[in-house]
């Protein structure tokens, strides 16, 4: 069975931004990619209804991840919205056992907004209690242990005023950026909102800027960040270099 990498992070087109070159890097190896987000980016449009921009972006985010050879899924959580507590963790656990993953890849636990940092917490604990079949969590079956887990870089890295932040990873992905780019372009329905909400007038923009940023720290042109979760009893060995290099 081929080795299998999940990323899990809140929204669509999150991975694309903070994970998506290793993915493709593991991807060129033969690793199973899964991306599952714990919202459809319900609010992520100010033209039209949450329903209609959930179903665009529950579409933009499985032709990303089909770039891969990927799978995609969501959690159908709803943008701000995204509870920490017993019935979301028992959700993460489920989809965590579904996904049977070697890897996980989340958010880190402190970044620009609570969606990115609950959801940090969520998967932390989730694959924490994936293995424990007493925790009930759908049909799924536990796992057979705890997989390796990694923080990626927050978003904010891209501005140069920010302090970049401490990693046990840096992965050079320079091989690797036009599949990169190509997956967060499928996700256009986001360009005027990033304009608008954000005030970042080109999300491809925002994303490479983001990889030169962790690029310069790890002496290359792109590069992805990640902090690896070493609290006891998660694996300590670092799986992402070992299986890249």
């Amino acid at each position: 069975m081929p080795n299998r990498v999940l990323a899990l992070f809140a929204h669509p087109d999150d991975a694309e931004f903070l994970c998506a070159g290793t993915l493709a890097l593991l991807a060129l190896r033969g690793w199973r990619v899964t991306i599952i987000t714990a919202t459809p980016g319900d609010c992520g449009s100010a033209e039209v209804g949450s329903a209609e921009i959930s179903a665009i972006r529950r579409s933009e985010a499985s032709r990303a991840a089909g770039i891969l050879g990927g799978e995609y899924f969501c959690l159908e959580e709803r943008d701000l919205a995204i509870d920490y507590n017993t019935i979301t963790r028992r959700k993460f656990t489920e989809a965590i056992r579904r996904a049977q993953p070697d890897l996980v890849l989340t958010h880190p636990l402190v970044d620009y907004m609570a969606d990115h940092e609950i959801v940090g917490r969520l998967v932390r604990d989730a694959i924490f209690a994936a293995p424990m079949p007493n925790f009930e969590a759908g049909s799924a079956p536990s796992l057979p242990a705890i997989p390796h887990l990694y923080y990626s870089d927050p978003i904010t890295i891209a501005d140069a005023h920010s302090v970049l932040p401490p990693a046990t990873c840096e992965v050079d992905i320079t091989d690797v950026m036009h599949s990169k780019r190509e997956m967060l372009e499928q996700h256009r329905s986001q360009r005027e909102w990033l304009r608008r909400q954000h005030g970042v007038d080109e999300y491809l923009r925002l994303q490479e800027e983001i990889g030169r940023r962790r690029g310069a720290s790890a002496d290359c042109e792109f590069a992805e960040g990640f902090q690896q979760h070493l609290g006891h009893p998660y694996p300590t060995d670092d799986l992402i270099r070992a299986a890249i290099q």
